[in-house]
């Protein structure tokens, strides 16, 4: 099992904070780093220093690591136009030494469109929109000519498809989500990993086995399954119920949730999403200031796992 760490700067953080957990990753063994790509905190609370931009974050830490995947979890198709997305993730990729992965999603938090003036169509368009710009990215990465496109939504005529990634055929895409139709056809279709973000081991199963019904519907061998999880491993009930309370949470409510508790614990549970077919889990660290958290899942919990 990799362990990633997956962080959310929306909730207020600057580019120094993200730096010092990047950092602690590659230095502590973890696989990845992770963030997500959203402009404004979501639930109540100080923002902060406010968000960041993903790609133009992942470009610095490109620069400042050398060995951990990094990517998002995932970018929004709504934030950006499929032509200059694909230049940026190409670009992060080279800056990195082919070290990045594209998480794409269709989008759902609305208050952040009308605070920065991004549109939000309905989810069935995102959808549509969501597909077009896997075609295109996918498209301009493979190929060896000027690349042309003509969608419901998008149209590109005879695009150089520069600057190429580094990784081939390119760098790997995620999808999540657990919408039982049209979101298992386009994993089977576009992508390399399939991410189950925060449910529990049943709800989890059930959709690995609609991704892998949909593979094989699509005539595909295999797909990556991961998940993501909140973490929270204390020692001891004490040092647990700080680090619960510490990003807001009750610890009682979390522990049977999520990644919470000794550990021991936690090591279990990691398990049991190994044996749905999990490869990967991504976990959620909330409080980026907490590294010795960090040291100590990566003293006790990823040797184990």
């Amino acid at each position: 099992m990799k362990l990633r760490i997956f962080t959310e700067p929306q909730q207020g953080s600057t580019y120094d904070d993200l730096l010092a957990v990047a950092q602690a990753t590659e230095r502590l063994g973890f696989d990845a780093f992770f963030r997500s790509d959203h402009y404004m905190r979501i639930g109540a609370g100080d923002p902060g220093p406010g968000s960041s931009d993903a790609w133009v974050t992942l470009a610095g830490l490109a620069r400042e690591t050398s060995r951990i995947r990094l990517g998002t979890l995932v970018t929004p198709a709504t934030f950006r136009l499929p032509g200059p997305l694909a230049i940026s993730v190409a670009g992060v990729d080279q800056m990195s030494g082919g070290r990045v992965e594209l998480g794409l999603g269709t989008g759902w938090f609305d208050d952040e469109h009308l605070a920065y003036g991004i549109p939000f169509p309905p989810v069935g368009e995102r959808f549509e929109r969501l597909e077009e710009q896997l075609e295109i990215v996918t498209g301009l990465w493979a190929a060896t000519e000027p690349f042309s496109f003509e969608g419901r939504h998008y149209r590109l005529v005879d695009s150089p498809a520069l600057p190429k990634p580094v990784q081939r055929p390119r760098p790997p895409i995620i999808m999540g989500g657990t919408g039982a139709k049209r979101t298992p056809r386009l994993v089977a279709r576009f992508a390399d990993e399939y991410n189950v973000p925060f449910r529990g081991l049943e709800d989890t199963g059930t959709a690995y086995d609609r991704v892998r019904e949909a593979c094989g519907e699509a005539g595909r061998g295999s797909i990556v399954l991961s998940a993501a999880q909140t973490v929270c491993v204390g020692r001891d009930d004490a040092e647990i119920a700080r680090r619960a309370e510490a990003i807001g949470q009750d610890p009682a409510l979390l522990r049977p949730a999520s990644l919470t508790g000794t550990p021991a614990e936690v090591v279990d549970k990691i398990g049991k999403f190994a044996e749905l077919g999990a490869e990967r889990i991504y976990l959620q660290v909330l409080d980026l200031a907490d590294l010795d958290h960090l040291e100590l899942i990566a003293a006790e919990v990823l040797p184990h796992v």
